[in-house]
């Protein structure tokens, strides 16, 4: 997103250089304000279910495009709990954490995503944001290398060679 106005006193911002970086800042000389642009949390789950890892399409992505379980870290909510909730909102099945994976900068996207593995039960009811799913042995996961990719090849890697 990128703003023109300040949020605080509605002057113009403007770039300036402040701890070597370019940064948007109010061009108020009265005004504080400077936009940081930090990184947006994201949680994401490796959903296992029945020996399966379950990938989802969401609506709008090509047909042959599918990913983790995946969302926002909302206000109050610790990352477990929320992947947990997304796990319930996207699949309608609960699930248990078993492991955190890691933590992956996403600079395409300007996020941070913690991801974790989920052991999930129940029967999969799809949620309203998903086009599709499918369920696939581990063996036959072919990370990508971006994104939630990088999780998906440490959780393999891990299941290959336990510490």
């Amino acid at each position: 997103m990128k703003f023109k106005f300040c949020p605080n006193c509605g002057s113009a911002l403007a770039a300036k250089e402040i701890d070597g970086v370019v940064r948007l800042s109010c061009s108020s000389k009265t005004c504080s304000y400077i936009f940081w642009d930090n990184p947006t949390p994201v949680i994401a789950a490796i959903v296992e279910l029945n020996d399966n890892v379950i990938l989802i399409r969401n609506k709008g992505w090509p047909a042959d495009m599918f990913g983790l379980v995946t969302g926002f870290l909302e206000k109050n909510e610790t990352p477990e709990n929320g992947i947990l909730r997304e796990v319930r909102e996207e699949l309608g099945v609960d699930g248990e954490i078993v492991r955190m994976v890691g933590v992956y900068s996403f600079f395409e996207m300007n996020q941070i995503i913690l991801a974790y593995h989920v052991s999930a039960h129940g029967e999969i009811k799809v949620g309203d944001e998903l086009a599709d799913i499918k369920a696939v042995p581990p063996e036959n996961l072919k990370p990508r290398p971006f994104g939630t990719g990088f999780a998906l090849q440490d959780w393999l890697a891990q299941r290959r060679d336990p510490l």
